[in-house]
């Protein structure tokens, strides 16, 4: 390529102002050396359906803040197009997801390195993890007292909580003290990153401190084409503002956090990825790199609702008076109602008997509702989010033009591997048998979903087709790996295999995904990679011991 000579060059170029992103803007300018220029094309974060935490569901849904990404048909869902938000706002995805701040399985890390991510053992990664928090309970072996991101437990204040944590102790269930501590398999609190009863998103936690630095420049509305390359160097990006096209230089790296749909995307459009797809597009390949934009893989749920015989849910305040109410209250203090995601318990089992840890998740949430606020709530009712958390499936991001302004193809594939439908229907069975346990009895109506009908394989395989939804956290198209692994995209550091001055940090470079939500994880990942960026040692590994079922092989709890 021909370099403009008058464009503006930094240090470092970043692109997306996300979850990650925010991160590496902070510590790459936090010593005042390096100059850094972070591109978003989203806009402001300030909205208070943002910074609310109970409104969650309002950011997720309005096209100023999400991409509104869709899946293709999936097959396997008989030919359902599923919603895959990603956020488009400063703080990315953590200024529109649900709060909930899970680590992941100590062994989820375990497996990485077994993948060949060298360096991402669980004691290589708890010391990141602990960096980024400031828990409101103060840190300990495990949790960070004094990082920028704060984290919380909500008040467990609505009855129908404890009967769910009563329930799954009836049901044979270990209770955890702290399921991002020692041991996380088992029922307990469910963190969220909310401080001072206001979400604790990347934007706020990392990005809003360091604006004030000189060394720091944040350009909103800013779309990404393409990274300039010389040869197998990356020296660049080009980006419209507008219908106006600029460009600016890098002098040491640039580096892509655009996350798991527009990181692959972007490397494709610049010639970098499968070769075949790139020159079927009529695109020039800079760098014939067959993982890009393959492995995609996601977490599923379905809610499963029953309804309640006491008026205890949450339904009593979905009318217009209370929310203005809860509304009025957060905008004055800060706390109440508003200042909750409402998902302030948890749980995280074993489907059956041989599985070493943990592959079912559990939100539980004292109403009846869809997570998306697209259903609302016409009855007092309690539910429980459940799915597996390792599903086999996997799933690609492919470009469908080569114009950067159209959104590209996904498709995850969803249940397409056999074992994924054997462990919905354990999802079915073994939440209707926590359900019935007597801590519920004052409480438990009728099974709204998936409803009682719903009994054989084939039923529960039917109505998981029709009522699965995506857990929105798509991951892995950029796996980190060995150069020689087929499908491997980046190294240990994030830099792009057979690429100069390139990396990707975000949770595309996933090796595989972890059990939970994927923020936390994230968070942790540019963390780390900030201090390989800067060429610094990584910190001391921890030794901190972790939770192992004793009995895994002939119990499933």
């Amino acid at each position: 390529m021909h370099t403009p000579v008058d464009a503006a060059t930094y240090d470092y170029v970043i692109v997306g102002a996300g979850s990650a992103g925010c991160v590496l803007a902070d510590r790459l300018s936090e010593d005042g050396q390096a100059s850094v220029l972070l591109l978003e094309y989203g806009g402001s974060d300030l909205s208070v359906f943002i910074q609310m935490p109970s409104a969650l569901a309002i950011p997720m849904n309005r096209q100023a803040y999400n991409w509104f990404y869709h899946t293709e048909p999936e097959p396997a869902l008989g030919g359902r197009s599923l919603h895959t938000p990603r956020g488009k706002v400063l703080g990315g995805s953590s200024s529109i997801n649900g709060l909930v701040y899970v680590r992941g399985n100590a062994q989820d890390f375990e497996r990485w390195q077994a993948e060949g991510a060298t360096g991402w053992r669980y004691a290589d990664v708890l010391p990141y993890f602990q960096k980024a928090e400031q828990r409101a309970e103060g840190g300990d072996t495990y949790r960070g007292g004094s990082g920028p991101l704060q984290t919380s437990y909500g008040s467990l204040s609505n009855p129908l909580h404890a009967a769910w944590l009563a329930a799954a102790q009836q049901a044979g269930y270990p209770r955890t003290e702290d399921i991002n501590g020692y041991q996380q398999e088992g029922f307990g609190r469910m963190d969220m990153t909310v401080g001072q009863g206001v979400r604790s998103s990347t934007a706020n936690a990392y990005l809003r401190p360091a604006l004030r630095r000189p060394n720091l420049r944040v350009q909103t509305r800013a779309r990404v084409t393409r990274v300039l390359l010389e040869g197998k160097r990356a020296v660049g990006v080009a980006y419209l503002r507008g219908n106006t096209a600029q460009t600016v230089l890098a002098r040491r790296e640039v580096i892509l956090c655009g996350g798991p749909i527009n990181t692959p995307q972007l490397l494709k459009l610049s010639g970098i990825g499968p070769g075949a797809e790139l020159a079927a597009l009529g695109l020039p390949v800079a760098h014939d790199l067959p993982g890009v934009g393959e492995n995609l893989q996601d977490h599923l749920e379905f809610y499963f609702q029953v309804a309640c015989k006491e008026p205890v849910s949450l339904y009593s305040v979905m009318n217009p008076w209370s929310k203005a109410l809860i509304g009025a209250r957060w905008l004055l203090f800060k706390n109440g109602l508003g200042a909750t995601n409402h998902f302030e318990s948890c749980g995280f089992i074993r489907s059956r008997a041989g599985i070493p840890y943990p592959n079912i998740q559990y939100h539980f949430l004292p109403m009846a509702v869809s997570y998306d606020g697209s259903s609302l709530a016409n009855e007092h009712g309690f539910q429980a989010h459940v799915g597996p958390m390792r599903s086999k499936s996997r799933g690609w991001v492919r470009l469908a033009t080569p114009d950067a302004r159209d959104k590209p193809r996904i498709r995850f594939n969803y249940l397409s591997h056999p074992e994924d439908l054997e462990e919905m229907r354990a999802c079915v069975r073994l939440t209707r048998e926590l359900f019935a346990q007597p801590a519920f009895d004052r409480y438990r109506g009728r099974e709204i979903q998936p409803g009682p009908e719903v009994q054989t394989d084939a039923e529960i395989d039917a109505f998981v087709q029709q009522k699965v939804e995506s857990a929105y956290h798509p991951s892995c198209s950029c796996k980190m790996g060995p150069a020689s692994d087929p499908l491997a995209v980046v190294d240990s550091e994030g830099r792009v295999h057979g690429m100069e001055r390139l990396r990707v940090v975000d949770s595309s470079i996933m090796p595989s995904i972890t059990n939970g939500n994927l923020n936390a994880p994230t968070i942790m990942l540019a963390e780390k990679l900030a201090d390989s960026i800067r060429g610094r040692a990584p910190l001391p590994p921890s030794t901190a011991p972790f939770y192992a079922a004793a009995e895994w092989r002939e119990q499933q709890r």
